[in-house]
């Protein structure tokens, strides 16, 4: 008995599973978080990383989850103060304002020194990527 294509593509894959997609965002949150910030090894990493979790989340191979028909009214009380920070942040970055005006990077470098905060940086960044590749 054959099964139609519609059913092979809703059941969920190995990868799709909270058992394995946890463990591997956290080994490779790890391994970044020993990369040095801001290192060419880690901007490499990021591009690799990146593009491996694109590939694989857009691969026609895994189910989708529906994105949302319309956003919540109070959406934009959240897009507001983000879109205000992205423009606060990319205006900084242009006029490189170095210490009298720093961007919020170089107000994380302090933080990001430390290994284990640096490997839950990359951890919420892992998953919030990984969220947004599979809508």
């Amino acid at each position: 008995m054959e099964q139609s294509p519609e059913l092979a593509v809703d059941a969920p894959r190995v990868w799709d599973r909270p058992i394995v997609t946890v463990p591997v965002l956290a080994c490779l949150s790890l391994v970044g978080g020993q990369l040095p910030s801001f290192s060419t090894q880690a901007n490499l990493y990021v591009l690799g990383a990146g593009g491996a979790l694109i590939w694989v989340g857009l691969s026609n191979r895994m189910p989708r989850r529906p994105s949302p028909r319309r956003l919540p009214p109070g959406v934009v009380w959240w897009v507001l103060p983000a879109a205000l920070f992205g423009v606060l942040e990319a205006a900084t970055f242009a006029m490189a304002a170095k210490d009298d005006f720093p961007t919020f990077s170089r107000l994380a470098d302090p933080l990001l020194e430390d290994e284990l905060f640096r490997s839950a940086a990359w951890m919420a960044w892992l998953a919030a990527f990984w969220g947004l590749v599979r809508r």
